[in-house]
């Protein structure tokens, strides 16, 4: 059984992260000066369909192969609104979606149900090698309360700033790799 090395990178800094607003698909990315790291050039590299994943994964200079189960939480109704205008219009439904990983307030995609897209994913993704998988926070969030088998309600614990990796192995099970 060969191992699989998979490095979950988050997409770098929107204006949208910056001013406090939720995603949209088409968000572009902040200019970025250079990379914090440079990636292996044998690293197979994938991306989420949001334009914000590919414009940070053609930043690394590979090939990339798109990864639709990577997209982003479906905010729903909610996609581009800001946070303060939510807390002062939607109170309840914001607390809600915040305290319950199986709400959807906003109409789209509950966490509960994006955990469950990646779970699948990862019991599927079983190419040996070195992968880079860019991707989101809310993603980044949901691999890791799979990989852990934490509860879905420890996702609030996580903060998963732009342009962070998390590095994962797979060798009959996933597992964290620190390093």
């Amino acid at each position: 059984m060969k191992a699989v090395h998979l490095t979950l990178v988050c997409h770098a800094l929107t204006d949208a992260q910056r001013t406090g607003h939720l995603p949209r698909h088409g968000d572009p990315i902040l200019p970025v000066i250079e990379l914090p790291w440079i990636p292996n050039p044998a690293t197979q590299v994938l991306s989420a369909p949001e334009r914000r994943a590919q414009d940070t994964a053609v930043m690394l200079g590979l090939p990339v192969r798109l990864a639709p189960a990577l997209a982003d939480c479906d905010l729903g109704n909610w996609q581009g609104l800001a946070l303060k205008q939510l807390q002062a219009e939607q109170p309840e439904a914001l607390a809600q979606w915040l305290g319950d990983p199986c709400s959807k307030p906003h109409g789209g995609e509950s966490f509960a149900e994006l955990c469950q897209r990646v779970a699948a994913w990862l019991g599927e993704f079983e190419e040996a090698g070195h992968w880079l998988a860019v991707t989101h926070p809310l993603v980044i969030r949901a691999v890791l309360v799979e990989v852990m088998g934490a509860p879905l309600a420890a996702q609030s614990r996580i903060d998963v700033l732009p342009l962070s990796r998390v590095c994962l192995s797979h060798t009959g099970q996933w597992r964290l790799r620190l390093g």
